[in-house]
């Protein structure tokens, strides 16, 4: 794989964060950025213009391409960093067969109109086996990578040889990186911890405390466990990082968009201020309606995640909401 011509797909914070890191392992990459005019500021500063502005690049060693076939056509490897709700948007033009080959998704998000997370959309509309899937997760902010601190990443797929070569890949002395064989887990997990951390971050808004947030967190672990085993019964340690740890990184952290979120809801802010005044993406917004539907289907009992479900799409009161869920949880 350190031979293979390896593409990002997207702009933002993950994306360039994934960037930085490829470039400590390998001699150049490629990167899609849509916007023609973003590929030359990035060239002329050496540093993304709108994302981690503080990481400086050596753009000799970057291929930029704003055409997706382009890039699609000359990489073996594609890692995909785009929010969910952006995908179908900017995979429009893709036209280039993809199938055979080696695609990662770095997205802790679902697909909102299928309702699906990554793997199966990949699966589905491009036809790639399951065994050229692979899924980044795990406790790791983009903001912290920029900073060279410390970081787990986990890469799950059915392919183990192929998730153990990304997984060197993209180890480097700031990142350690592990593989498990389970997706569907570690996407849920991924997808329902962004849920939990607004309602973190809504408490926070409410000005409960330390105290409370332990229980909310060690409830919402218990929570995520009971969807996973229904959703897809395997065995698994819950309590390992890529689910356990990812939960409380993104709960507890400075950088976590969804807390941040959730804590402009918890003040007061409605939901589409909090938004604009956020001018990015809080993946649990798109997540809470989407595995409502899941879990009610399944006959799951996520009394965290419908707490969060009833505030931001039924406009109740966060006061009022948080107050019974305290009753739900112990």
């Amino acid at each position: 794989m350190t031979n293979s011509r390896i593409a990002i797909i997207g702009s933002g914070s993950w994306a360039t964060a994934l960037a930085k890191i490829l470039l400590e392992t390998l001699p150049e990459i490629r990167w899609f950025i849509r916007n023609e005019e973003n590929i030359e500021q990035f060239r002329l500063y050496r540093h993304n213009p709108g994302y981690l502005r503080g990481v400086e690049f050596d753009t000799d060693r970057i291929h930029f391409f704003s055409d997706i076939n382009a890039i699609a056509r000359q990489c073996d490897t594609l890692i995909i960093a785009i929010p969910s709700a952006f995908l179908k948007e900017t995979l429009r033009d893709l036209h280039v067969d993809i199938s055979g080959k080696y695609v990662v998704s770095g997205i802790k998000g679902l697909i909102p109109e299928e309702k699906m997370v990554m793997a199966e959309y990949l699966h589905l509309t491009y036809g790639l086996p399951y065994e050229n899937i692979g899924v980044l997760a795990g406790p790791c902010h983009a903001e912290e990578v920029a900073l060279e601190k410390l970081s787990y990443l986990t890469v799950a797929g059915t392919d183990e040889s192929r998730a153990e070569q990304f997984a060197s890949l993209i180890s480097c002395n700031y990142i350690k990186a592990t593989t498990t064989d389970d997706i569907w887990g570690t996407e849920y997990s991924s997808v329902i911890k962004n849920i939990i951390a607004i309602a973190s971050g809504i408490a926070l808004g409410l000005r409960y405390g330390d105290n409370f947030q332990a229980v909310l967190i060690s409830n919402a672990i218990q929570e995520i466990k009971r969807f996973v085993d229904v959703v897809h019964p395997i065995t698994r340690d819950i309590k390992s990082s890529v689910y356990l740890g990812d939960l409380l990184v993104t709960s507890y952290s400075q950088f976590s968009r969804n807390r941040t979120f959730g804590t402009m809801i918890g003040k007061g802010y409605s939901v589409k201020t909090a938004q604009l005044e956020m001018d990015m993406i809080a993946e649990g917004f798109y997540s809470a309606k989407i595995i409502r539907e899941i879990y009610e289907k399944y006959n799951v009992d996520m009394p965290i995640c419908e707490a969060v479900y009833q505030i931001l799409y039924n406009n109740r009161p966060p006061k009022k909401e948080i107050l019974k869920l305290t009753d739900k949880i112990n």
